[in-house]
């Protein structure tokens, strides 16, 4: 069996936190946890054929403060070209459904649409009935293209969340 690279930024916050979350209950032995910098490249995502990335929406309290590079800002152009056609993709998205109801996880589907794009096996989508939000570029027919989670006003439902998605995941990547 390959490991599974699960790939996230940023390096501190909810994003990292669940990120060690889902490594441990698939199994640190199984999963090689990447935090994105600057200097992650593109041969690093294609050491992998399962790759699973966190993600997250960053909110209007970032947009007015002086903005710093993370992690995505670096990947995300790298990416922009990469061939995903060999590779199942889960991803997880961080969002707060109750300040922007509007713009809920759309990082998430940016990455998603993206992969697609590429030619990716995306997998591990989720009803989007189970959340409230108004708007959201996740969004593929009914569902959400990956799981999204919003550790700021619904950490109770977290666990289960994401219990249920690997659950979803588990057979497609092979832990």
């Amino acid at each position: 069996m390959n490991k599974i690279g699960l790939f996230y930024a940023p390096a501190k916050g909810n994003t990292a936190k669940i990120a060690e979350i889902i490594a441990s209950k698939i199994g640190n032995d199984k999963i090689d946890l990447i935090l994105i910098d600057e200097n992650t490249s593109i041969d690093k995502l294609n050491n992998y054929d399962n790759l699973i990335f966190g993600i997250s929406t960053v909110g209007k309290d970032n947009w007015d403060n002086d903005y710093v590079k993370v992690g995505w800002d670096f990947l995300f152009p790298k990416i922009e070209d990469m061939d995903f056609s060999n590779k199942s993709v889960a991803i997880f998205g961080l969002g707060n459904h109750v300040l922007y109801p509007n713009h809920f996880v759309d990082a998430m589907g940016q990455l998603g649409n993206k992969i697609i794009e590429n030619s990716g096996n995306l997998i591990g989508y989720c009803n989007k009935s189970d959340y409230e939000f108004t708007d959201s570029e996740a969004i593929d027919g009914d569902k959400f293209i990956g799981l999204p989670i919003d550790q700021d006003t619904e950490e109770e439902l977290t666990e289960k969340r994401i219990n249920d998605w690997l659950e979803n995941i588990k057979s497609k990547m092979g832990f």
